[in-house]
């Protein structure tokens, strides 16, 4: 009997669903009659127009303010064309010497084939690079420039750099958009530009690590949350569901392919939209297409990469599968009293971890992965589950963008008044977001209960509750990793400026005062971000005029010394190693063989470069010659800002990882380990200035400026 009453009732609250559904959707049309009648759909047109062309002034204006801030910095336009490319630093060189090297190729086809059969980028090996590395985006590009008839009056650095800032103007139309889809008033959006624009230090930094990754993926990643946001409306119509859709799956997959660390960042948002199902605050429909949509776009990538297993063992797919899966065992999830709900979701949350760890575990054992393990060892020393001595975590661990968040950050936010208003707004919605939760786990099996629960939930919107999600778990990745506060921060513009022109915030807090009338809740819903508008201009607009007349120009001398004397002194097939960084400007700039560089994805590369950075440990001029001529290594670089490194503490010198990593005592006051014990060797990099014959029998120094020490390696048989 209980089981023939629960389905009836089952049925009434569905047939309840339906009929409110219908009435709603009649309701809704009179509303757009009446509306159009009375001329309010002509003032929403003239609304929407507006805001529209205001939004895409604005992105225009935010790309044209960063390149010229570019410019100045570096008087980009009239330095050489080394100099430009030195601009390109550590990895942001190496990718652009994919580009670069697309346009020198005699035809596109030869092109494609050096990339995909590449032997410069790692001495000694064959790698597919469109494999290994995300730069499709460089390769279009070039394809696009030679297409185009723009060689005569545009150069290709231009065209490049370009592109990135025009990516901006994008990125900042999508979050105008989303404030603007929360909100349901254009206002929020110009808030929120204006907020990036503003807090341009802690929201991008495209303007000096131009080909950086993040600088293609974040603005697609913009574009999904907006078309998300939209998709997540209650009553689309079918083709209008569709079409975002296909923009949701579009921008994910664009993501996707421009960037390495998509699938961390993707496996955020898809535990966003977990725990937002099982609270019941998200339609389950729409958030199964959107597991399927990620799924499909990292499988896409995947099959592009030639089929890269690093992403086929992505925790992301795991996951998802996992939730699929459970979901098929458990159908009933969101039915019974609110402790039988509770014993059931706490169930549904350790079968899916078990699941992707299982799952997880079988794909990364039959692949035999073992790319991201440095990752994993990363944050289990980063999250105190004991320390470890293992080089390539440490290198992440004494990086200061892979530490915690400065304090300082919060500070220059609070500066701008985003902190305050971000922190008002998240507090007010966490608050409803749980009574929320509470109300949708009880028992939602009755009429009354539905109905009830209804009216509960209008203030938090499926909308509302997945940016909300978002910014709290992008906000607690950004306190743990700094690198990834731009994730974070640039979506707390968006939700700091909905929040204060919300109409729902404003009339909950004048009924909590006994205050409201809706002519109130529209005066703090439009007096409010005004104000702060018009003090934002006031005290920062001045400062951004400063910076704009400020004129840099770019000098680093003794870089552009040695790539010119690379280029005019060295062979074409001659092989450099060195510092990661400092390679990948020698590959840019003169084209040569390198040893090791700066994408630090693949386990072979990470042992060749620990082998490799040898050079700064404590070891004999034997034992380094026989490493570096293992790689082929015709010359090695040493610079003397790592050889005697003061940017970091003890035990975070580039040194000091190499001497725990080999179990030898650190330099320098301090405590060691126990088990450390002295080296038998001094110092490779300081011993070999001294020219003594151990060191001269193997090592020739060929050049020398303020900065870098070039030698040549002998040639024994």
């Amino acid at each position: 009997m209980t089981t023939i009453r629960q389905r009836r009732e089952i049925k009434v609250a569905e047939a309840y669903e339906d009929n409110q559904s219908q009435e709603e959707e009649e309701e809704e049309l009179e509303r757009q009659l009446l509306n159009i009648y009375s001329g309010k759909g002509l003032w929403k047109i003239l609304s929407f127009t507006i805001g529209g062309t205001i939004g895409l002034c604005i992105g225009f204006l935010t790309c044209v303010y960063l390149a010229t801030l570019h410019e100045n910095d570096l008087w980009f336009s009239n330095i050489k064309e080394v100099e430009r490319e030195i601009s390109f630093r550590t990895e942001c060189g190496l990718y652009y010497s994919y580009y670069k090297q697309m346009l020198q190729a005699p035809t596109i086809s030869k092109g494609l084939h050096g990339l995909i059969y590449d032997n410069k980028t790692e001495s000694m090996r064959t790698i597919n690079i469109l494999e290994r590395m995300n730069i499709y985006q460089e390769v279009f590009l070039s394809i696009l420039y030679r297409v185009l008839p723009i060689q005569t009056y545009l150069e290709p650095v231009y065209f490049y750099i370009y592109t990135l800032f025009g990516l901006q103007a994008m990125y900042v139309t999508a979050l105008y958009v989303t404030s603007w889809l929360l909100s349901g008033t254009w206002l929020s959006g110009l808030l929120a530009a204006l907020w990036y624009v503003i807090n341009r230090i802690d929201t991008t930094r495209v303007e000096f690590t131009i080909p950086l990754r993040e600088n293609w993926a974040l603005p697609f990643f913009a574009v999904q949350i907006a078309a998300i946001t939209y998709l997540l409306r209650p009553h689309l119509q079918p083709l209008c569901e569709r079409l975002t859709l296909l923009a949701v799956f579009i921008s994910t997959f664009l993501f996707s392919l421009t960037w390495q660390f998509n699938q961390f960042m993707m496996l955020m948002q898809a535990l966003v939209l977990f725990i937002l199902d099982c609270l019941n605050m998200l339609p389950t429909t729409k958030v199964t297409w959107l597991y399927v949509i990620q799924v499909t776009s990292l499988l896409l990538v995947c099959v592009l990469q030639f089929f890269n297993s690093m992403i086929l063992g992505s925790l992301l797919i795991s996951f998802n599968l996992s939730v699929l899966i459970a979901r098929k065992f458990q159908k009933n999830l969101k039915t019974g009293s609110f402790l039988n709900r509770l014993w059931k979701l706490l169930f549904h949350l350790a079968l899916v971890l078990c699941l992707t760890i299982f799952l997880n575990s079988f794909i990364k054992q039959f692949l035999n992965l073992k790319s991201d393990e440095h990752i994993f060892k990363f944050l289990k020393a980063k999250f105190g589950f004991g320390a470890t001595r293992d080089f390539d975590a440490n290198l992440y661990l004494c990086e200061e963008a892979f530490g915690l968040l400065p304090f300082n950050t919060l500070e220059r936010l609070s500066h701008t008044l985003l902190f305050y208003a971000y922190m008002f707004v998240l507090s007010i919605m966490v608050i409803v977001a749980v009574v929320v939760a509470l109300r949708n786990l009880s028992d939602s099996t009755t009429i009354q209960s539905m109905h009830n629960k209804g009216k509960c939930t209008i203030l938090l919107k499926p909308g509302t509750a997945y940016n909300l999600m978002h910014s709290i778990l992008f906000g607690c990745l950004a306190f743990s990793t700094m690198r990834m506060k731009y994730l974070w921060t640039s979506h707390m513009c968006v939700f700091a400026s909905f929040g204060l022109c919300s109409s729902d915030i404003w009339e909950l807090l004048l009924k909590l005062v006994h205050l409201y009338t809706p002519k109130r809740m529209k005066m703090m819903r439009y007096s409010v971000p005004v104000l702060i508008l018009i003090y934002l201009c006031y005290k920062f607009w001045p400062g951004m005029m400063a910076e704009l007349s400020e004129l840099r120009e770019f000098y680093d001398p003794d870089t552009v010394e040695l790539m010119n004397w690379i280029k005019s002194n060295t062979p074409s097939k001659a092989v450099f190693a060195g510092s990661m960084q400092l390679l990948a400007g020698v590959k840019l700039c003169t084209g040569r063989t390198l040893t090791n560089h700066p994408h630090y994805e693949d386990k072979g590369l990470r042992e060749r470069t620990k082998e490799v950075y040898q050079i700064y440990a404590k070891r004999s001029p034997e034992e380094v010659y026989s490493l570096l001529r293992s790689f082929g290594t015709d010359y090695v670089i040493l610079e003397d800002s790592i050889c005697y490194e003061r940017r970091h503490n003890r035990g975070c010198r580039l040194r000091d990882l190499l001497d725990i990593a080999n179990g030898h005592v650190m330099d320098g006051p301090g405590e060691n380990d126990p088990d450390l014990k002295p080296a038998k060797h001094p110092r490779f990099c300081e011993e070999i200035k001294r020219n003594l014959p151990s060191y001269s029998a193997h090592f020739t120094r060929v050049f020398q400026n303020k900065t870098f020490h070039v030698y040549k390696l002998s040639r024994h048989k």
